[in-house]
């Protein structure tokens, strides 16, 4: 799913101290149980509901494909139900309009269905079209305190840099929105990185609060399962200036760039002075993250990429790159043009795909009501 990172780490206390003790046997726990899931997964698709989703901020990247897209893949062709938002509402939690939003959305709906998302086996659908999950919120609200949500990570990193502007009641309550995506299709199962843990929790709370409260569908089944999260095993991705790769920074290479665009983009990532290529991620990132590129589009090692390319350079690793990461994606982009050519044909998913997730959704708002006493 799509969620935003964590703040910087806290300076050291003697309480920070132990939090972060505290967070490190969390993760230990929670990276057990996910590898107990993903060695699971394989056996028993069916036991598990898969939800994800983006932020149709603007156009999609490669990023996007090796860190999360290729992994959702994979999942739905494990054969686990899997449900993908493009999470529109989200789009205005930190910013006044949506920017050119119907075009971001069709353009993600071509990117994901050339990279294979099989609309028969994800169902796809916008958060605006769900008007059954967007009630959620309300009881969902009730259940977490002010506090709670002034300590999650995105909260607490969007008050640090928001430059004294005011933080909007939407980005407050951003978390607990995220918990109605995961919840509203009683997904069980949510693939994040490590630091999105904290959402992941966040829901997990929810829905225990809510079966205390309000009780269960019956006795030995709660209105809503507590997901779990199966953590990423994807690399860290720099951008071409060898910052975060973002598409707010511009440094991305779109999934539906042409080999052209993809070649003069390389051509001006950044390297350093040191001919001999290595993989090394700490002291030479940018280098090192045009390696890990080739690598992923490759099917090689890192180390195997460098050692190939040796004293070649800079350029000789762009220009691997280049080969590589064009090579790759070249059935993708032409699945694509055909794709973005119908834009009936994406349309027709897209509401085939809203049609279900309001059966679904719909559904779940008809157990919760009749769980709080208010099916009238």
């Amino acid at each position: 799913m799509s969620l935003t990172s964590a703040t910087e780490p806290e300076e050291s206390s003697p309480d920070t101290e132990a939090r972060g003790g505290s967070d490190r046997q969390t993760l230990v726990a929670s990276q057990a149980r996910s590898d107990a899931i993903g060695a699971d997964i394989g056996v028993n698709p069916g036991k598990y509901r898969i939800l994800t989703g983006d932020r149709p901020t603007g156009k999609l990247h490669i990023g996007h494909y090796f860190g999360s897209i290729s992994n959702r893949v994979r999942l739905q062709n494990l054969g686990v139900p899997s449900m993908l938002v493009v999470a529109d509402y989200q789009v205005i939690y930190d910013r006044d309009g949506v920017g050119d939003l119907q075009d971001n959305v069709m353009s993600g709906m071509a990117d994901y269905l050339a990279c294979g998302i099989d609309p028969a086996r994800t169902t796809i659908f916008t958060h605006s079209s769900v008007p059954a999950l967007n009630q959620l919120l309300l009881p969902f609200l009730s259940l977490i305190t002010v506090p709670e949500l002034n300590r999650n990570p995105t909260v607490k990193d969007e008050m640090e840099h928001s430059g004294g502007r005011p933080m909007s009641g939407l980005m407050l309550t951003f978390p607990v929105h995220q918990a109605a995506d995961i919840l509203f299709c009683k997904a069980n199962l949510v693939p994040v990185g490590k630091d999105q843990l904290p959402h992941i929790e966040v829901t997990r709370l929810i829905a225990r609060r809510f079966d205390e409260r309000y009780g269960r569908a019956t006795p030995d089944q709660p209105v809503f399962p507590e997901p779990d999260a199966l953590l990423s095993a994807a690399p860290s991705i720099l951008g071409l200036d060898g910052t975060k790769m973002s598409k707010s920074r511009h440094n991305t290479i779109q999934i539906g760039m042409t080999a052209d665009e993809t070649a003069k983009l390389i051509k001006k990532a950044k390297t350093d002075a040191d001919r001999h290529i290595t993989y090394d991620p700490q002291n030479r990132p940018e280098v090192s993250n045009l390696v890990m590129l080739t690598a992923l589009a490759t099917g090689e090692k890192p180390e195997d990429v460098a050692a190939r390319i040796g004293d070649g350079g800079g350029g000789a690793l762009k220009k691997a790159c280049t080969e590589a990461i064009n090579e790759m994606f070249a059935p993708i982009r032409a699945r694509r043009l055909e794709l973005e050519a119908d834009q009936g044909y994406l349309r027709q998913v897209l509401h085939e795909g809203n049609a279900r997730a309001n059966e679904i959704a719909d559904a779940t708002l008809r157990d919760v009501l009749a769980a709080m006493n208010m099916d009238y």
